[in-house]
Order: C-alpha cells, then structure tokens, then sequence
C-alpha cells in the first residue's frame, strides 16, 4: 500500500515539475522533508534494524527527487 502511494506521489510530482517546474519545487521538497523524518525516526532503532527501518524512506526520497528532476529536464528538452 504503501509502495503505490509514494509511486502515486512519484508521477504526480513528475507530471507537475513538467508542466510548472518552478511551483514543483515546493510539494518536492515538502515530500523529503516527510520522508526525511520517517527515515530518522526508523535509524533510531538499534544496530542493523535501524538500517533496514530507514531502508525505506531513504529510496522513496530518492525516487521522489529523480522523479521531479526527471520532469523538469524533460520541459527543458521540449522546444516550446
């Protein structure tokens, strides 16, 4: 369930950073910052659990943060 909403959250900010790249900065950046806390709150856990907890959240950012770059240099791609 949850994999489906970050990849909800991955298209819409790609769909948005294409369209509007300057207004997709923001909802990106709101997204890390979500995912930046699960991921501290899951390294809290002792020794290779807080890893495996923080896992997640990590690779969900990143993917967020691809997604919106991919937007945004696609636009720059086009000729309009």
């Amino acid at each position: 369930m949850i994999v489906v909403g970050i990849i909800a959250v991955c298209v819409v900010l790609a769909v948005l950073a294409f369209f509007v790249p300057r207004l997709s900065r923001r909802p990106e950046r709101g997204t890390q910052r979500t995912l930046g806390l699960g991921s501290r709150a899951g390294s809290k856990a002792p020794g290779v659990l807080g890893r495996l907890f923080s896992k997640p959240f990590r690779s969900s950012s990143k993917a967020v943060g691809k997604s919106g770059s991919a937007g945004r240099r696609t636009r720059g791609h086009m000729p309009f």
